[in-house]
C-alpha cells in the first residue's frame, strides 16, 4: 500500500470539512439555537463566579481575577477538542449499530477518518469568549506581558488541550469492549468541569486523582502557575508538554487498538 503523507490527510481532512461545515449550515435555524445555547452557558459560568465572589473574597486563597484566569484557561484548552474530537461522542452509536465497519475498509488512518467527520464550528464562539475572559483577568491582574510569554502561553494551551483530547479519546474508545459507555464519557465531560478550580481546594486523595489519574489539573491549574506565580512553578508545571504528548499517545493507540479488534455486530 502506498505511503501516505501529512500533505495527502491535510487535503482530505479539509475536504471532508468543508462538507461537514456546508452541510450544518444548511440547518442555519439549529446552528444559530446551538451557538446560543453554548454562549449563555459560558456567560453563566462567568456570572456564577462573580455572585460567589461577592460573598467570598477568595476561595483557598485564590481572587476572584485568578479563578477567571484559570477558567478561560480551560475554555480555550478546551477548544480544540470540541472543535476537532467531537465525533467521539458518536464512536459508541456507530459501534453499536455495526456502521463503524465502513471505516475499517478505507485505505487511510481509521482514526483520522472517524474523527474529522465532524467539524464543531460552535467551538469558535467559546475560543472568542475564553480570549476575551483571558484578557480581562489578565489585565485585571497586571500580569507581564511579552512574546516569550506568549509563546509559553500557545505552548502550554495546546499542552493542555491534548490532555483533555486523550481523556475524551480514552473514555470513547472504551466502547470497543463495554456496553453502555456513554456514562463514561458524560462523567468525563462532567469532570472537566473541575478543570476551572485550583486543585487546592480539593482534598489530598482528589488532589492525587486529578493530577494522576484523571489529570484534569493539566488543563488550567498547573500551566496557569507559571503565569500566576511565577516565582514559585511546580515541576508538574515544566513536565506537562511532555506527559502531555505521551498522554495523548498513548489514548491514540489506545483507541486504534479498540478499533483493530472491532469486527461489527455479529448480525
Amino acid at each position: 500500500m502506498k505511503k501516505r503523507g501529512l500533505v495527502f490527510y491535510l487535503k482530505i481532512y479539509f475536504s471532508i470539512i468543508a462538507q461537514d461545515i456546508k452541510a450544518k449550515m444548511s440547518y442555519r435555524a439549529d446552528f444559530i439555537i446551538s451557538l446560543i445555547g453554548m454562549l449563555v452557558t459560558n456567560v453563566v459560568g462567568f456570572i456564577s463566579f462573580w455572585i460567589l465572589f461577592q460573598n467570598f473574597p477568595s476561595i483557598s486563597g485564590w481572587k476572584y481575577e485568578e479563578i477567571v484566569f484559570l477558567y478561560s484557561f480551560s475554555l480555550i484548552a478546551l477548544v480544540p477538542q470540541q472543535c476537532l474530537f467531537d465525533n467521539n461522542w458518536n464512536l459508541q452509536q456507530q459501534v453499536y449499530s455495526g456502521d463503524f465497519i465502513k471505516y475499517c475498509f478505507r485505505p487511510i488512518n481509521v482514526f483520522f477518518y472517524f474523527i474529522s467527520e465532524i467539524f464543531d464550528i460552535k467551538g469558535l464562539g467559546q475560543l472568542v469568549i475564553g480570549i476575551s475572559m483571558l484578557v480581562y483577568s489578565w489585565n485585571k491582574l497586571s500580569l507581564e506581558f511579552s512574546f516569550i510569554i506568549m509563546l509559553k502561553l500557545i505552548i502550554l494551551l495546546l499542552t493542555a488541550s491534548l490532555f483533555m483530547i486523550a481523556m475524551t479519546n480514552i473514555s470513547a474508545a472504551t466502547c470497543f469492549w463495554l456496553i453502555n459507555t456513554g456514562v463514561i464519557m458524560m462523567m468525563m465531560s462532567q469532570l472537566k468541569d473541575y478543570a476551572r478550580y485550583p486543585v487546592t481546594i480539593f482534598g489530598k486523595i482528589f488532589r492525587f486523582i486529578f493530577t494522576f489519574i484523571i489529570p484534569i489539573a493539566f488543563i488550567s491549574y498547573y500551566p496557569s502557575l507559571i503565569f500566576l506565580n511565577p516565582d514559585d512553578v511546580p515541576i508538574l508545571t515544566w513536565m506537562s508538554p511532555i506527559i502531555g504528548v505521551i498522554f495523548f499517545i498513548g489514548s491514540y493507540f489506545f483507541w486504534i487498538k479498540g478499533a483493530s479488534e472491532y469486527s461489527g455486530t455479529g448480525s
